[in-house]
């Protein structure tokens, strides 16, 4: 009886520090759990060191290494959504290459797997070498997005998951442009467990995860899973309207008893700024959607392969 296939999807973007300790740490894993087969997709995300270099002297040396070339950098999803095209495995890993995934937890994964759950995720408990900056914005980002799609995104849940088959192939089958990973394989549901886990630092080399980055995949993601803040702009034209509504009564009776219908010029600007800097913020998130739907309407592929490398 053939084993199981476990099919891992690993984007890597200027990691030439972590790729051949990323390929030794995997390959013990890969020795630990002989009862399955393994075949590793490293996405080489437009690297400009050497990574890709390291990565086809890796490839040449164990045939499970498959490297998968995109043209240019697609950024992390990008990377995972190429990778979803290309794995075939029974189950499916999706991981960074940094090392801050621990390779090791992917026994835990499968442990879960095999009780029968199809979508096994990474919850982090504790960011080491993580500023108060991007661990503030990570804390913003999964109360509000938590908030707005009915907590169907999971707090502080990672990439870093195992997912059974038929859960990485609807998701592969979602054609949107604007692809938040993490958060469709949320919005599909299936039988799902996350595990807490310590994110440690990188094995090595800088972080790409810049602060406006992460703030524009953060409200991609949000913005792309709930319509909620287009229902606020209706709240507070509402709310709006009613409060102009009940100030003109009194107004109308000031001015009509003492002939004074407003109180000062301060207070008439201070009311203008307010509702000008409302509605600018609605505004604003409008276009957000509007440039959501640019973006489907252009329907331009998520990524470009410029070669996949695979060993006979």
């Amino acid at each position: 009886m053939s084993k199981k296939l476990i099919s891992l999807i690993i984007p890597a973007y200027n990691e030439e520090e972590c790729v051949d300790e990323l390929t030794r740490r995997l390959i013990k894993v890969f020795e630990s759990e002989s009862q399955y087969d393994f075949e590793a997709i490293i996405v080489e995300n437009g690297s400009v060191d050497s990574t890709w270099e390291k990565l086809q002297s890796i490839a040449q040396v164990d045939p499970r290494f498959k490297i998968l070339k995109l043209s240019r950098n697609f950024r992390m999803d990008g990377g995972l959504t190429a990778g979803l095209d290309y794995v075939n495995g029974d189950a499916c890993v999706l991981m960074t290459a940094d090392l801050q995934d621990p390779p090791e937890l992917i026994s835990t994964f499968l442990r879960k797997w095999e009780e029968g759950y199809e979508n096994i995720f990474g919850i982090v408990t504790k960011r080491e070498g993580t500023g108060p900056i991007r661990t503030m914005n990570s804390k913003m980002f999964y109360w509000l997005a938590g908030k707005l799609t009915d907590g169907r995104i999971p707090r502080n849940a990672s990439d870093f998951r195992l997912v059974d088959r038929k859960v990485y192939v609807a998701v592969r089958g979602m054609s949107e442009r604007n692809r938040f990973v993490r958060g469709l394989f949320a919005w599909a549901g299936f039988n799902s467990i996350g595990i807490p886990m310590e994110r440690p630092q990188r094995f090595g080399g800088v972080s790409n995860a810049h602060t406006f980055k992460v703030l524009d995949l953060a409200f991609k993601g949000i913005f792309a899973h709930s319509y909620k803040p287009l229902r606020l702009i209706t709240v507070f034209g509402f709310l709006l309207s009613a409060i102009s509504f009940l100030s003109i009564v009194p107004l109308f009776f000031l001015w009509v008893f003492v002939g004074v219908p407003f109180a000062g010029f301060g207070t008439l600007v201070g009311l203008f700024l307010l509702v000008f800097g409302i509605v600018s913020l609605m505004l604003g998130i409008l276009s957000e959607y509007v440039g959501l739907i640019y973006e489907e309407v252009k329907a331009r592929p998520n990524y470009l392969v410029s070669e996949f490398l695979v060993k006979k």
